[in-house]
């Protein structure tokens, strides 16, 4: 199937994931889509297809005879889509031949240069968007249709290969895609997961990651008595947010800069709450800014009371780079995979993480390949025809480099 009409097929699913959600997977919808994928995969035949209860599809191929001594490789992208934007009724808008120059979506969304200034490098090709009124869903249905076509292309050429492991998970949009993922029962050696930006991207570097919730108990009495009684909680979250460095908030960050995002907040007189995101690359600087946001509560505590602000703190995932790096050929592989197909890596430091950030400490180093997308999460979302071509191949390249 041709990789556009696979891709099409997949964004024709709404699989929006949900934070408020505490079922697996977070929304209904997702197992549509892995239902749809399960019956694909056995059709251009993946000899052993599973969707287990937590809403992970699982697939696996045996080696070609002669390979079966060589190391299982394996391949994860997620169905979800970030509830960030809508996913639900995509309509897709192909543009053939783009010139690189602003482009105005059905819906009035424009795409221009000045924007996104990779878009003149993208004239000539295909140019693939929604109408402006949904995302796209290139992340990462463009992963799991390069995944699908790569695998199609193996099996329908008899291409040799050593054993393949294939998964595509649920809920990766609000961190929990790793959740329930089984690393014994997938069964590779290593893994790549197919869920970056431009084609040519590589990463091994993600943030090391926390979340981190507070409370604020405010005391609420009439304001004309309220004289050394009153404790405004909706004051003290806005004094909270200004005693963190205000530079160092992803408005004003990039590369290795880590940062603290007010991700959530509301509140009264009464009660008030904050939602903190924290990322660092380094872990020493990241546990530095976990402890900054201790030292501030504790601040505020004894300067309105003890227990006026709560908070609670959980990592959320860690830098893949700690783990990837003891195994250099992942990188040097796709590298290599890349040149041999006339591209230029670009080894990048991933702002955010993904699958692979966690299942590289649960025992399957992970780095992360391009898909061919960009300005993921809302409506100008893009990504062209040959981009996602170009990413399939670089599976396929893989799967040949490690059958060697």
């Amino acid at each position: 199937m041709d990789i556009l009409e696979r891709f099409s097929k997949y964004i024709a699913f709404e699989t929006t994931s949900s934070e408020e959600s505490d079922t697996t997977p977070s929304t209904r919808c997702q197992l549509d889509l892995a239902r749809y994928l399960v019956d694909e995969l056995k059709k251009i035949g993946v000899e052993k297809v599973t969707l287990d209860r937590h809403g992970i599809v699982y697939g696996w191929i045996t080696a070609t005879a002669g390979y079966e001594d060589k190391k299982a490789l394996g391949f994860i992208s997620h169905m979800d889509t970030s509830p960030a934007a809508s996913g639900k009724n995509v309509k897709i808008n192909v543009i053939k031949d783009y010139d690189g120059k602003d482009v105005t979506l059905p819906g009035g969304v424009t795409l221009t240069v000045r924007d996104f200034p990779h878009l003149k490098s993208l004239a000539g090709r295909t140019l693939v968007t929604s109408d402006g009124t949904t995302l796209l869903g290139a992340d990462d249905k463009a992963g799991i249709a390069e995944i699908v076509t790569a695998v199609e292309k193996v099996l329908s050429e008899k291409i040799p290969h050593g054993p393949l492991c294939i998964a595509f998970t649920p809920d990766e949009e609000v961190g929990r895609g790793a959740d329930h993922f089984d690393v014994g029962l997938f069964g590779a050696d290593f893994a790549y997961t197919v869920d970056g930006g431009p084609e040519n991207e590589l990463a091994c570097e993600t943030f090391n990651a926390a979340s981190a919730h507070i409370k604020i108990h405010g005391v609420s009495v009439h304001p004309g008595d309220a004289k050394d009684v009153m404790v405004n909680a909706g004051l003290v979250a806005c004094e909270l947010a200004a005693m963190l460095p205000p530079s160092e908030t992803p408005r004003y960050t990039q590369g290795y800069e880590g940062f603290y995002h007010l991700d959530a907040i509301c509140g009264d007189v009464s009660q008030a709450s904050m939602s903190y995101i924290i990322r660092d690359h380094d872990r020493n600087i990241f546990e530095n800014r976990k402890n900054t946001v201790r030292e501030v509560v504790n601040a505020l505590n004894e300067k309105y009371g003890q227990g006026t602000v709560e908070l609670t703190m959980e990592d959320s995932y860690y830098n893949m780079k700690e783990i990837v790096d003891h195994h250099p050929h992942l990188m040097e592989n796709a590298k290599a995979v890349m040149e041999e197909l006339g591209m230029t890596p670009d080894v990048i430091p991933v702002r955010g993480g993904t699958d692979g950030s966690r299942l590289s400490y649960m025992g399957l180093p992970c780095p992360n390949l391009g898909t061919g997308g960009y300005a993921y999460h809302g409506p100008m979302e893009h990504i062209t025809r040959e981009g996602m071509e170009l990413a399939s191949a670089v599976v396929v390249g893989l799967i040949k480099k490690y059958a060697l």
